[in-house]
């Protein structure tokens, strides 16, 4: 195989598509199947261009210099000059640096109408290269990169904008268009000054932060203190005999909230789980690639850890340990693990301090200590090879939920003096292992999601995850040990009808779009529509994804339903989780439709247009 003339981490000038203009890009790699090297502009833009649209430094400096010596030497610049006898040189100076100035300005302008001043660039005698087809673009796991702008449009409205502008203010520069325009070496030169001007303009559009988002540094403040006193409050309110909202629970003295043994059984399990995370057992899959021009690996080993976590708890139980005690000591154990989530979070947020711009999150990049502390700073923190953020994601928590519902489920036994599980107990129990088993299955799809691509490690994820998941998803099964809810076999087979009506809109639409992020032009997808976008990338409006816009979503919600049923109506706490998760989702919704309006632009809206529901379809 012939050697690359460009390798990874390798600055280069990049033409931007459908114009003359060069900016400079790193080196990200290079597919060989479609022959298309993926860069990335200085303001986080990801493209793939070919060999041809890309030139060395050197090059595009020694070609800039010739050209200019070139057009210096033109005589019908020289010509142009001397039918001006009112221009002085301090003038013209004056008027060429306020014509950059103008160019400059253009480039960072957002483009409002994108469709129309598209048109009017393509008509100036910039050529626009050949535009490739979306499918080669995606040809691989590439697809699921989710760092890319929609600027082409933005691009081309700047392109048209420094033409106009250059026209008015500087009238020794004839811009007619290409078919009225007989002076080739004129157009050369004009393209080549608008190459000079426009290639520093990326630099000062460099972002280092997004906007802030959940109310911003008060609101960080606030959902800090907030979200510990709520699980405090759920732990507290359950095991009450009436749970109803309105009959707040007495706080419990101080000294009940704390157990060195509930620490150390905390302790012990995610140290079991973190040696089962380095076993090497399991796939090495590899993440996408990020700002910084790395793709960092990941064991995804997770089926392998609960299968051997549930070993290992079977073998205890028939030894004879006692893990009722997590339910008798419910709150000391969530207690310890939220003090373990705020040490993670405080030790994230000091080692972020000496990681290079390229390794932060944008979005936990503020400058304010509390907002950033709250969102991350480091958006992939890494002890070696252990990557901190994917193995708190998957699996203390995750595979705690399932630990704390079987729990849940001798406890019930033990206080309801039975010999097996309620059934409505066996159905919570077997819908969330389910779904746990189900995500740790296709472990690999985490990679691609918001929480492991964009947002920082801080103390909104170590909460999360160490604490959220694991203590509040579990409050139907923690519910069900003191409030049984027996069930009739007709709303039994209905509960269960449900779930897997859910499970399957969840599981066909995600394999659905994993399938088309892997390989959009495999022949078994080629009856799905799709709409292509300025980034070469394609949206999805056919099978389950031309129903609503998140059918994963809803798949999600009607599970979550089926999961609260088996626990009656008679109190609003076992659904919570069902609460919850809507407006998360909801909420995920609008980070969502921002970020992709901002990716794709016009064609977004015209997907917006053809898929009209959001998640429910004729509702939401």
């Amino acid at each position: 195989m012939p050697s690359l003339k460009y390798q990874a981490g390798d600055k280069v000038m990049g033409r931007w598509p459908g114009s003359s203009l060069y900016y400079e890009v790193k080196v990200l790699g290079f597919d060989a199947k479609s022959r298309l090297y993926t860069v990335i502009y200085k303001d986080g833009t990801e493209l793939e261009l070919k060999e041809q649209d890309i030139m060395s430094v050197t090059s595009f400096q020694q070609r800039t210099r010739s050209r200019s010596r070139s057009n210096s030497r033109s005589p019908g610049r020289r010509r142009s000059r001397s039918r001006s006898p009112a221009r002085t040189t301090r003038r013209s100076s004056s008027r060429t640096a306020a014509a950059a100035a103008t160019a400059a300005l253009a480039e960072s302008t957002p483009s409002s109408r994108g469709d129309k001043k598209l048109k009017q660039a393509a008509e100036v005698k910039i050529s626009p290269m050949q535009q490739k087809k979306p499918t080669e673009n995606n040809s691989d796991n590439k697809h699921e990169k989710k760092e890319e702008n929609n600027t082409a449009s933005k691009g081309n409205e700047s392109d048209a904008k420094v033409e106009v502008d250059s026209e008015k203010n500087q009238g020794r520069y004839n811009l007619r268009r290409r078919k009225d325009d007989g002076d080739v070496k004129a157009a050369e030169a004009k393209s080549e000054e608008k190459e000079e001007v426009m290639s520093a303009a990326p630099a000062a559009a460099v972002p280092t932060s997004t906007p802030l988002e959940f109310g911003g540094k008060i609101g960080a403040a606030f959902l800090m203190l907030f979200l510990p006193g709520w699980v405090l409050f759920l732990v507290l309110q359950v095991n009450q005999k009436d749970p109803s909202l309105a009959n707040v629970p007495a706080l419990p003295p101080f000294e009940t909230f704390w157990d060195p043994q509930a620490l150390g059984f905390v302790v012990l399990w995610i140290l079991f789980q973190a040696l089962l995370y380095i076993v090497p057992v399991g796939k090495l899959s590899e993440g996408v690639l990020l700002r910084s021009g790395k793709q960092l690996k990941y064991r995804t080993n997770g089926l392998f850890a609960i299968v051997v976590s549930a070993a290992v708890v079977a073998a205890a139980v028939y030894q004879g340990a006692d893990l009722t005690y997590i339910h008798s000591h419910f709150l000391q154990l969530t207690t310890a693990s939220f003090l373990i989530s705020l040490l993670l979070s405080i030790y994230l947020y000091v080692r972020s301090c000496w990681t290079v711009p390229d390794e932060r999150a944008l979005g936990g990049n503020s400058g304010n200590v509390i907002y950033d502390f709250f969102k991350g700073r480091e958006l992939n923190p890494r002890i070696k090879e252990f990557d901190l953020k994917f193995f708190c994601e998957m699996r203390p928590g995750l595979i705690g939920w399932c630990l704390i519902n079987f729990a849940m489920a001798l406890a019930e036994m033990k206080q309801q003096n039975l010999d097996a599980p309620s059934c409505s107990m066996i159905l919570v129990n077997i819908f969330q292992l389910i779904y746990v088993l189900d995500g740790l299955w296709n472990e690999e799809a985490i990679l691609t999601t918001m929480d492991l691509m964009h947002d920082g490690f801080g103390y909104m994820l170590a909460f999360g995850d160490l604490v959220w998941v694991p203590f509040t998803y579990t409050l139907q099964a923690n519910y069900l040990v003191s409030h049984p809810n027996p069930l009739s076999l007709p709303v039994l087979v209905t509960i269960i009808a449900l779930k897997l009506v859910g499970f399957y809109i969840f599981r066909k639409s995600n394999s659905e779009k994993n399938a088309f992020r892997r390989n959009p032009s495999d022949p078994r997808l080629s009856h799905l529509k799709t709409i292509p976008t300025a980034t070469g990338k394609s949206l999805l409006v056919s099978g389950w994804w031309g129903v609503v816009r998140h059918p994963n979503y809803l798949g999600d919600l009607i599970m979550a339903l089926a999961w609260s049923l088996p626990c009656g109506f008679s109190h609003l706490l076992p659904w919570h989780y069902m609460i919850y998760f809507f407006i998360l989702l909801v909420h995920r919704d609008s980070r969502d439709m921002n970020e992709c309006r901002r990716k794709y632009g016009s064609a977004w809206d015209e997907y917006c247009r053809t898929v009209r529901y959001r998640i429910v379809p004729h509702v939401y």
